[in-house]
């Protein structure tokens, strides 16, 4: 979450009279995060979020995530619904961006997970993985094992900027990924993205999964290596907590049982996590305007992680 675009007290109460959920009462804007423009508002009948899609998401895609959070919400996952105005339209135009006012779910995003944490959080995982099989969408990854390639290409020899070396270093990466990266393992739409950021805790259970933006079809079992290298290490990459880790994989094995082949695998699916997030917040690092009341995210901390994984 993030801001780029500034929304207006004026235009967000004119935004409200389109729904029956209150009239405004404040609003902030929310700085953490790469990805889109997000507030949270408060008004006279409850809290919601007001994100706009900024231009990483393709506006002609907003129905599939938008169907898949309607989709889960219908069997049960904490995630939030886009909220349908009294006309019945969930996407909205807001100061020249595509637009949502989604519900608020409460509980907070841990930046140091503890084991009981990870374990729900593995299980909940499994849970959404469950509930997705009769989803009958799809979407391209479009930030796959190719996308890697250009974007690396694309940062070219600014990734030095970042590193000595670092650009030669994702180049011995990219050549190992493409020689064992997984092609035969069950696919399925996955979160792609479910840091501990965007997973919100009530104690130790969780209370909500937030911000599908990245939602794709994909080697299921990615999903969880993705959350495995977001959850199982310090912020900065420096610390691997295996017990945190293994938690989060035993949860996740008491709801939909990783196959032999997955569990083979998984330290090649969790380099390519590692590489995804190196390159993306790379681009970011190399890219955010100046001005942009937003958080940038060290890409080292992943390459950290990846020299973990790349050890084993």
């Amino acid at each position: 979450m993030a801001v780029y675009t500034v929304v207006t007290a004026e235009a967000l109460a004119d935004l409200l009279r389109r729904y029956d959920v209150g009239t405004l009462v404040s609003t902030k804007g929310i700085a953490e995060g790469v990805e889109n423009t997000n507030y949270l508002v408060d008004t006279t009948k409850g809290r919601f979020i007001l994100t706009l899609y900024e231009k990483r998401v393709d506006e002609t895609e907003l129905p599939f995530f938008l169907s898949l959070l309607d989709h889960l919400a219908d069997r049960g996952l904490p995630v939030p619904r886009a909220i349908h105005d009294r006309g019945g339209a969930q996407l909205q135009t807001v100061a020249g961006r595509p637009a949502c006012l989604i519900e608020f779910l409460p509980g907070v995003s841990v930046s140091t997970p503890n084991a009981a944490q990870a374990h729900a959080t593995g299980r909940a995982l499994g849970t959404m993985h469950q509930a997705i099989a009769d989803f009958p969408l799809s979407r391209v990854n479009v930030l796959g094992l190719r996308q890697w390639h250009q974007l690396a290409d694309r940062c070219g020899n600014h990734l030095d900027r970042i590193a000595p070396g670092l650009r030669g270093r994702v180049a011995v990466e990219l050549a190992w990924l493409d020689v064992h990266w997984p092609r035969d393992l069950p696919n399925s739409v996955i979160h792609a993205d479910l840091f501990p950021d965007n997973v919100l805790m009530r104690g130790d259970a969780v209370g909500g999964i937030i911000d599908f933006y990245f939602a794709c079809t994909e080697v299921r079992a990615w999903d969880l290596a993705v959350t495995h290298s977001a959850w199982s290490f310090d912020p900065g990459g420096r610390n691997f907590d295996a017990v945190v880790g293994d938690a989060l994989i035993a949860g996740y094995d008491e709801t939909l049982n990783l196959s032999d082949s997955e569990r083979a695998a998984f330290p090649a699916l969790a380099r390519g996590s590692c590489l995804r997030f190196l390159l993306t917040r790379a681009w970011d690092w190399l890219n955010t305007p100046a001005d942009a009341l937003v958080t940038r995210k060290d890409p080292l901390a992943f390459l950290r992680r990846l020299d973990h994984y790349a050890g084993q």
